[in-house]
């Protein structure tokens, strides 16, 4: 049998979603359970994807199949289109099988022309109803279907208007309507050079190839991207026959919500228009009424309405979004959908669906979108003061939150700043480690480089800190502490604002409110972490972080990076004294102070955590991070080391790599230079002995990961250093305390041989961040600068360092698991790129078997969320 591309409304029903588009399939479920729904039929998502494989054509066989359900809907009907006796009106409306704003636009009152109008006009008798329904269509489908500016005709009626001595398009008669729609054809003739079309069939194509053209517009695009929405979804288009709003004082439109979509309350929200359609309440056109306001003006249809609520309610068991129209008192339902509502909302209608027996618990996990639980966790603009504010810049919304202060061009100014008491937003080409103590000072961090794993917005999501990476659009003067954006100066010292969730940058100071966590958040949470069998731990370098991670249910830390704590003011010169030392006496001379230090921090993480496992990763960036690059720290190092600066500088040029990324760092610092290894795991056993004796009733078994190896002998021999100095620890403190060595998997290599690997690691942990790099061959920090060509391109769908690869880096992590586990089976083995905290990798993970995925602090709830849905999916199939 032959594909079939269209489907009337009493054809399809709720599960056809992938056919029909969420509204197509809605709109037959709709007509199925006996609701007042106009008929009409849905061209499928199918046709869709047709039409752009034929080179962005509607072949003969869709054609002639469209003209076929033309003449059904006819029948069904009883109009025809461009009949003078009774002619059929149409609306055409977009709907992909996941609700997109920004996709097409709605065309309304499709068929008409002027013998039309004329036509509906002595049959209503009202011509004024006739011309505006008309007006209105010549408008629409200039905008929509022809890309004529919705301004144009907007100025026409302005200056309509200001003729008449009017203020509302209400007061404009008949015959100035008439007018207006005359001067709507002209204008369209002056812009598209051919007359406005009068076939009700060139029009109707003419709207469906505009809705197909539509599912790959840059509003489009750039919302599936973020929303992980697959471009080869395509989208499907509704054809349905019009009910009129616009009729008189006893006709209205409407959208609505059965619940509150901002704060969850169970009761109706929504607004009403009389003598109007559909898009005058969305277009805030005119001001609305209050749909409570609707009892009054038809009661009938109100009560009537209140059980199509209900019915829908218990129908699909959740909150519904609706429109409809009333036509001379007769309600008619146009569309339903589960409601977009707030993350607060969202939690709050799951916990009473549950309460009303609407649903169970696995049903209220399932309901909720993971990403959503961040923004509930990090401050908010306001939301009155936003709708004023001016966006001024669009970048990547790298760490969700809201942010306002002075602009500063300097960690150091930062953080002076932040001492008196101003709120500052730091303003960087890039950021990099020694840029921390500026990051934390600040509200904020904006860059003009880097992606969603650039170093600002890895620190930056660690910190729970907003930061909006990568706007390229920034002219970046930094020595005179300045920067252009959208045809203004900003100079230090000036207010912007960032939208960490969106990636918006808005001018001057918008007030922000604080993060507010009810109790519906504890409830969700609690049952996610019944269903759920991955555990989820985090990645923290900090008492803090590690105590933040714990208070949002984390049960361990899946990666302490060490070189974090080597970057504060007091333990950089040590780290600096051991990388200029000679002999390996001065550098166990310098590791010897960093060691106490060290040690402390490792016992506050400890402390932090609990008990629970704790994997600390030896030091990893290369050595030329820590070295100064300011004239005047150099003269400091150099007094400090007792040698001249052109030594210092020669020391400085010798670490240059031109690969750093794949230079000298990881296990290749351990192997050049044993005594760091044996300084960190001292740190590391004396700390976990010091915990273990103040906390008898805690089990602790410290994890020392080893990073970057791609060779089973490296591990081998830093491992060899590792266990003899750590035995030697226990021995001296007459103590038996079980601890694990295990290694990152960031090497392709490391992969491929991980059955050979797992002899000597005793767990593994994908550094998917270093592992992406290093399989796709292309530095995270400089990938911005094609990536955009490539989505544009459609080669690929989204960043693959924000979510999993999982065709190539991810049958890398699954080979790894299956070889390692075949060596050793009870090896442990976990994921701490920055991945772990993206909803679509921690399904991966769950469903390869990974015993915990680690994220940042405050992504630890999303992954839970995450992990749990993993699970209950993985059940129903």
């Amino acid at each position: 049998m032959s594909k079939k591309y269209c489907y009337l409304f009493t054809e399809g029903n709720a599960n056809m979603r992938e056919l029909l588009g969420g509204k197509g399939a809605n709109l037959a479920e709709m007509t199925n359970i006996g609701l007042p729904v106009p008929q009409g039929f849905t061209i499928t998502t199918e046709a869709c994807t047709q039409y752009y494989e034929d080179g962005q054509k509607i072949n003969d066989g869709i054609f002639a199949e469209i003209m076929e359900y033309i003449e059904k809907m006819e029948s069904i009907t009883g109009k025809k289109f461009g009949d003078h006796e009774n002619p059929l009106l149409v609306s055409v409306r977009s709907g992909a099988r996941a609700s997109m704003p920004g996709m097409m636009d709605t065309i309304l009152n499709l068929g008409l022309n002027e013998d039309v109008v004329d036509v509906i006009a002595k049959k209503s008798n009202n011509p004024r109803w006739a011309w505006d329904c008309y007006r209105r269509f010549i408008q629409m489908y200039s905008d929509v279907v022809m890309e004529v500016g919705k301004k144009y005709f907007e100025q026409l009626i302005d200056e309509m208007k200001e003729k008449k001595g009017v203020t509302q398009d209400v007061d404009l008669t008949a015959e100035d309507l008439k007018e207006l729609a005359m001067q709507f054809k002209a204008e369209y003739k002056s812009k598209i050079g051919q007359e406005f079309p009068a076939d009700p069939k060139e029009q109707l194509m003419g709207a469906i190839k505009a809705v197909f053209r539509s599912w790959d517009n840059p509003r489009a695009n750039v919302y599936r991207r973020d929303n992980d929405i697959p471009y080869s979804w395509g989208t499907a288009v509704n054809v349905q026959s019009m009910a009129f709003g616009n009729m008189g004082d006893d006709c209205g439109t409407g959208v609505a919500f059965t619940r509150n979509p901002a704060t969850g309350e169970k009761k109706l929200f929504g607004e009403f228009l009389t003598n109007a359609q559909g898009e005058d309440v969305v277009a805030g056109v005119r001001t609305p009424m209050p749909i409570a306001e609707m009892a009054e003006k038809f009661p009938e249809a109100f009560q009537q309405f209140e059980g199509v609520c209900k019915t829908l309610e218990d129908h699909y068991h959740d909150m519904q979004d609706m429109e409809f129209t009333v036509e001379h008192g007769k309600l008619y339902m146009l569309q339903t959908r589960n409601g977009k509502r707030t993350p607060a909302a969202a939690l709050k209608i799951a916990c009473d669906l549950v309460d009303e027996g609407m649903i169970d618990e696995k049903q209220a996990v399932a309901m909720i979108e993971p990403r959503s639980l961040d923004t509930l966790l990090h401050p908010q603009f306001d939301a009155e003061a936003l709708k004023k504010a001016a966006i001024i810049g669009k970048a990547l919304g790298a760490s969700p939150g809201a942010a306002s202060g002075k602009i500063v061009f300097s960690a150091e100014d930062a953080k002076e700043w932040a001492e008196r008491g101003e709120k500052v937003v730091l303003v960087r080409l890039e950021t990099s480690p020694e840029d921390i103590e500026g990051m934390k000072a600040a509200q904020g961090i904006l860059t003009v480089r880097g992606g969603m794993t650039s170093h600002a917005a890895v620190v930056a999501r660690g910190m729970g800190k907003c930061c909006v990476s990568g706007c390229g659009d920034i002219k970046m003067d930094e020595e005179n502490k300045k920067f252009e954006l959208s045809g203004k100066t900003y100079r230090e010292g000036d207010w912007i604002s960032l939208n960490g969730s969106t990636g918006n940058i808005y001018d001057g100071a918008v007030p922000t409110t604080d993060a507010v966590i009810g109790g519906e958040f504890g409830r969700v949470m609690g049952w996610a972490d019944q269903f759920r069998r991955l555990k989820v731990r985090t990645n923290a370098d900090t008492p803090h972080d590690a105590a933040q991670a714990r208070k949002f249910g984390a049960q361990g830390i899946g990666l302490c990076r060490t070189e974090h704590m080597f970057f504060n003011e007091d333990r950089i010169p040590a780290i600096r004294r051991m990388i200029c030392s000679d002999t390996v006496e001065e550098r166990e001379a310098a590791l010897a102070v960093l060691e106490p230090m060290q040690q402390s921090d490792f016992e506050g993480i400890y402390e932090a955590m609990e008990g629970c496992p704790v994997t600390i990763r030896f030091l990893d960036p290369p050595l030329h991070e820590f070295v100064p690059t300011e004239e005047a720290d150099i003269e400091l190092l150099a007094k400090d080391m007792g040698k001249s600066v052109a030594e210092i500088k020669a020391i400085i040029a010798s670490l240059h790599e031109f690969n750093p990324m794949m230079g000298h760092r990881g296990c290749r610092l351990a192997v050049t230079f044993p005594e760091i290894a044996v300084m960190q795991t001292r740190a590391v056993i004396r700390a976990a002995i010091n915990v273990q004796k103040r906390h008898p009733d805690w089990n602790m078994v410290p994890e020392i990961m080893i990073p970057l190896v791609g060779e089973v002998k490296e591990l081998k021999y830093v491992k060899s250093v590792v266990v003899k100095t750590a035995d030697e620890e226990l021995a001296a403190a007459g103590m038996k305390m079980k601890y694990l060595v295990g290694t990152m998997i960031e090497i392709p290599r490391a992969a491929l041989t991980a059955d050979d690997i797992a002899k000597e690691a005793e767990f593994f942990s994908f550094g998917t961040n270093d592992l992406t790099q290093m399989t796709f061959g292309f530095s995270r920090d400089d990938a911005g600068k094609f990536l955009g060509a490539y989505y544009d391109k459609k080669i690929y769908e989204n960043d693959p360092f924000a979510k999993l690869d999982q065709v190539g880096v991810g049958k890398l992590v699954e080979m790894a698991a299956k070889l390692g586990r075949a060596t050793r089976p009870d090896l442990h083995l976990g994921i701490c790129g920055e991945h772990g905290g993206d909803p679509s990798s921690v399904e991966f993970c769950h469903r390869v078997g990974l015993d915990y995925v680690s994220c940042s602090p405050f992504r630890v709830p999303i992954a839970r969320l995450a992990a749990a849905q993993a699970a209950i999916k993985e059940q129903r199939q």
